[in-house]
């Protein structure tokens, strides 16, 4: 829709495999800004799998999204829920496996919750690995995971190849939560200022066109038409403008499944900032040693760009990659 031309920046747009991929694109200076798993930017400061990153979270781009998909075989075989999964894995020598995208993602921090919601220990009842979000409907097909945490379409892609069933989605475990944040690294930041606020502006434009039902075919088109999904549109279709297929014989309304502008999903509010620090600390992800250095570092990244003093010797104009 070339919002970001309307708000006067250059944007050169490029798709990356993987979250790890734009952690490394990031600290490379390869990328000036991402949209990134929220709670990269806090990874990236506390230098937590890479060298330390000063990046800034000036803007969120939705809360919710998620879902928790098991294997077929895990429904034929009795589970409907965290308790049932339990009884599956003590009576079978098989250690089950579990995917999610990133360590520091909400899916990670949700799937642990689930799983610990049903007495199993998330570090030692089974295995939880990282893919790309793209490899885990595949992956799952393939028996190579028992399910998974990931945002849309790959839940309804599973559904959609029948091997997979929807158990929890974000609504029901997290509500509220933030999910996708933009990331800048603060050099950039400092140098680009007016840049950045054309940028959030264009995007804070697109979630509040995303966030209207009556928009909703339209943006499945967008996204269809794109090319970075290889599924159908009707899979698209589901989460955003619904029913959504749990693969149950059930559907669930998605009235609230996404919230790109409701709710006021964009801002980086201190709240949400705590609420990462706080969930990544209790699944044991940053250590609570390092507590009163996560909050130090949550407070200096995750703000609106509004508190960023602007660089009076900002260009007019820098073509940006995101």
């Amino acid at each position: 829709m070339e919002l970001f031309r309307k708000h006067g920046v250059q944007v050169e747009c490029s798709c990356e495999v993987g979250w790890a991929t734009i952690r490394e694109k990031m600290g490379y200076g390869q990328l000036d800004a991402a949209h990134a798993v929220a709670g990269l930017a806090l990874a990236l400061g506390l230098g937590l799998g890479s060298p330390v990153l000063r990046v800034v979270a000036p803007f969120v781009f939705n809360l919710h999204g998620n879902a928790i998909t098991l294997s077929r075989d895990l429904w034929n075989r009795g589970v409907r829920d965290a308790v049932g999964l339990k009884k599956l894995i003590q009576s079978t020598p098989r250690k089950l496996t579990m995917a999610m995208v990133s360590g520091f993602s909400s899916h990670n921090l949700m799937l642990r919750r689930w799983l610990k919601s049903g007495g199993i220990d998330p570090d030692r009842d089974l295995r939880i690995v990282p893919l790309p979000p793209t490899q885990v409907a595949a992956s799952l097909k393939a028996g190579l995971i028992d399910g998974f945490c990931v945002g849309e379409p790959w839940n309804s892609q599973a559904v959609e190849d029948g091997t997979g069933w929807v158990v929890a989605t974000s609504v029901q475990l997290m509500k509220g939560h933030p999910e996708k944040a933009l990331l800048v690294g603060q050099e950039f930041l400092n140098g680009h200022q007016e840049q950045m606020v054309g940028i959030v502006a264009a995007l804070k434009e697109a979630c509040a066109f995303c966030d209207r039902p009556e928009n909703r075919p339209q943006v499945v088109k967008v996204l269809h038409r794109s090319g970075y999904f290889r599924c159908e549109e009707k899979v698209l279709s589901r989460s955003l403008v619904g029913p959504f297929a749990l693969g149950t014989g059930a559907e669930m309304d998605v009235s609230q499944f996404h919230l790109f502008a409701r709710q006021n999903a964009n801002e980086p509010t201190p709240e949400r900032g705590d609420w990462l620090v706080r969930e990544l600390i209790e699944q044991q992800v940053i250590p609570a040693s390092r507590r009163a250095e996560a909050h130090r570092i949550m407070s200096e990244c995750w703000r609106p760009l509004s508190s960023i003093k602007p660089n009076p010797k900002t260009p007019k104009l820098i073509p940006a990659t995101v």
